[in-house]
């Protein structure tokens, strides 16, 4: 189990920097994650993958890259450590 407790709010908010920078591409081929299927994580006017997000936020805390098979996404993963940070995640519109 992965200890998020290094991870802060500041470091999504440059994940999401760095996903705006990017562009969803690159970002996932550099961060090694691939778009998401069940939920975004808003932020203003911007969506953004919450298990890519989170997973990078979390090399830029630790220095420890993960690969999307190391954590859970959805609910009761991702959007969950998200939310105690105090971003909104919603179901992915189709």
């Amino acid at each position: 189990m992965i200890a998020w407790d290094r991870v802060t709010r500041a470091h999504v908010l440059r994940a999401m920097e760095d996903y705006d920078r990017l562009g969803p591409e690159r970002f996932f081929a550099e961060h090694g994650f691939a778009p998401t299927t069940t939920y975004e994580l808003a932020l203003e006017d911007r969506l953004y993958p919450p298990k890519a997000i989170l997973g990078t936020a979390y090399e830029f805390a630790t220095g420890v890259r993960l690969a999307s098979g190391d954590f859970e996404g959805g609910k009761s993963g991702a959007v969950k450590v998200l939310g105690k940070l105090g971003f909104a995640a919603r179901p992915k519109q189709s």
